[in-house]
């Protein structure tokens, strides 16, 4: 592209649609908030109020038509990201598009087919711990050797516990807790050991407090086994039922030695004593512990359609996440190890 900014519209409106929004109106350099869409007209009024956002549209359709978009930010559920992908690139825009990118591995497959038919423009899912500082440290430090060859990740997103169970409520179309939940960790993982083939998986979980997951053939609580084809090895963990706050770790064992990203989910570096004893306060949520890496992503992503740089992960990463994911599921439910073709 030859403009200096970029037109978005953001669809979808949720609470992390309304994250994004927020970013592009006010923090991200060369980024405009052009339209916004949802079919829920308090989103649409709270994008009018909050963000003064003069074209709002209900209609899918209807945004990708508005004149001079030049990409859209898709935060919409998952079940829509494959067809709403392929739409975009047929309307000529960039896409960035938040995780994952299908739960089903044919439409992944499909989207990247449709991406290699319009090479001109980008399209970017949003695995965000990839912009974090911490994360990016890590991989730079893996990258040079420090703790020699890595072998084995742990890796593991903790949700503080909603007792009203915001979750349960999508369970039907989530895709289960680790395609909902850790395919973060499972683009983390192949990411700092260097994009191996997965070779098995092995995966078991429980219902803690969410009882209404069963309806869902899901858990509250998933643990997973990844075997690689060159022999090094990943564990997760995923769960929805933490009584102190969210928190993201992540131990990379090298032949030389660990690394430790995340440990302690603490919200700032105020530590109290006081009658309850010595403590410090946590992350309440993925956002507050992930804020920074938010714009980084976005920034990333319009430098990229400006032609400022490139995009650091593909859509072929996207798919291997969900292909892993799938299958961890499939662990799960069906109790036995599943092995990659």
């Amino acid at each position: 592209m030859t403009s200096t900014t970029l037109n978005i519209g953001v669809v979808g409106l949720g609470r992390l649609g309304q994250r994004h929004a927020e970013n592009l109106a006010h923090r991200v350099p060369n980024a405009t908030l052009a339209a916004v869409c949802s079919p829920v007209e308090t989103e649409l009024e709270w994008a009018r109020a909050t963000l003064g956002a003069q074209h709002c549209y209900a209609d899918y359709a209807a945004l990708l038509a508005h004149p001079g978009l030049d990409a859209v930010f898709l935060v919409t559920p998952t079940a829509l990201h494959a067809q709403q992908i392929i739409q975009a690139l047929q309307a000529g825009k960039h896409v960035f598009c938040e995780k994952p990118l299908s739960l089903d591995l044919e439409d992944c497959l499909k989207v990247e087919a449709e991406a290699r038919r319009h090479p001109h423009l980008k399209v970017m899912i949003g695995f965000v711990r990839r912009f974090d500082a911490s994360y990016r440290d890590a991989a730079a430090k893996i990258r040079e050797g420090l703790i020699g060859k890595p072998y084995l990740i742990r890796s593991q997103t903790m949700d503080q516990n909603d007792p009203g169970g915001f979750f349960v409520r999508f369970a039907a179309t989530s895709g289960g807790i680790f395609l909902d939940c850790s395919v973060h960790d499972i683009d983390l993982v192949r990411w700092l050991l260097g994009n191996p083939q997965p070779k098995r998986v092995y995966a078991i979980g429980t219902n803690v407090i969410h009882q209404g997951l069963r309806e869902f053939d899901d858990v509250d609580n998933g643990l997973a086994t990844l075997e690689f084809t060159d022999g090094s090895m990943a564990s997760f963990m995923a769960s929805r039922t933490m009584a102190h706050g969210h928190e993201t770790l992540t131990e990379v064992f090298g032949a030389h030695g660990r690394l430790t990203i995340g440990a302690g989910a603490r919200l700032h570096r105020v530590e109290i004593a006081d009658n309850h004893g010595i403590r410090h306060e946590c992350t309440a949520d993925f956002y507050s512990r992930f804020a920074d890496a938010f714009l980084l992503e976005a920034q990333e992503f319009v430098d990229a359609t400006l032609g400022r740089g490139e995009l650091s992960l593909s859509l072929g990463d996207a798919t291997e996440a969900t292909r892993i994911g799938l299958a961890m599921t499939q662990a799960m439910r069906e109790r036995r190890p599943v092995d990659f073709a």
